[in-house]
């Protein structure tokens, strides 16, 4: 599933922790590790990460690109499966997201995972399913990946219409069915960030799959993340996000 991952450095204690997430995913798929830096100076950093990475046991690669973070990491991201990058902070209403990672939501053409503060060892998964087309695609990675971990996926909805929740989710149980993933659906009330951090609280899932939103108008696709970006900041669990 992995063979390259790439991980977005910048100096930051949430990066440092995104490279120790990063490692242990690279070696649960025996996958090298592309440690990208975009900056200025401090083109020591990923020299030092990537000798921490080989510590461990995992081939590195070092990507030093000089311009916008966003557009670099976007663009080195194309020859990898996945970027992975840090939340930035915390505030005590939750994870505070930096530009970067909403910025590669939106523009990353691979999936961005958000990491938490800990690495995880992502056995447990969740998807926060909403029935759109990148929440399809988040479930179809998300049942290879549950597969390959032997894991059951917990199939998150947020609506108080009960009646209708069951019908958005059922895509969801057949597509699972047919896959032969185990599952366990929660339907329940309150904001997308609200219900997806009750349920991962209640079931101790420790990696959550959702996708980006793409609103059309017109002839021109708008990609939107404000649910995305909702989960990121109820969470601390490593977040695989879709395109």
């Amino acid at each position: 599933m992995f063979t390259r991952l790439l991980i977005g450095l910048d100096g930051s204690p949430s990066a440092d922790a995104a490279l120790e997430q990063a490692i242990v995913l690279a070696r649960q798929f025996k996958a090298t590790l592309v440690v990208g830096h975009v900056a200025e100076r401090a083109r020591a950093l990923p020299e030092g990460a990537a000798a921490r990475v080989r510590a461990a046991g995992v081939d590195a690669e070092v990507a030093l690109r000089e311009g916008d973070p966003d557009t670099e990491l976007a663009t080195l991201a194309k020859e990898t499966d996945a970027v992975l990058v840090g939340r930035r902070g915390h505030t005590t209403q939750g994870a505070e997201l930096g530009a970067t990672v909403a910025a590669l939501i939106k523009i990353a053409e691979r999936n961005v995972i958000v990491c938490g503060a800990r690495p995880s060892p992502m056995s447990a998964c969740a998807i926060a399913f909403d029935g759109g087309a990148t929440a399809r695609r988040a479930l179809d990675f998300a049942a290879r990946f549950a597969s390959i971990m032997h894991s059951t996926i917990h199939i998150i909805y947020a609506t108080s219409d009960h009646a209708a929740g069951v019908q958005v989710v059922g895509e969801a149980e057949a597509v699972l069915s047919l896959q032969g993933v185990a599952f366990v659906t929660h339907i329940e009330p309150g904001t997308p960030g609200e219900v997806v951090a009750r349920v991962v609280e209640r079931t101790k899932c420790d990696a959550l799959f959702a996708g980006a939103h793409v609103t059309r108008t017109g002839r021109t696709s708008k990609v939107t993340v404000s649910h995305a970006e909702e989960i990121l900041r109820h969470t601390d669990i490593p977040v695989v996000v879709q395109p």
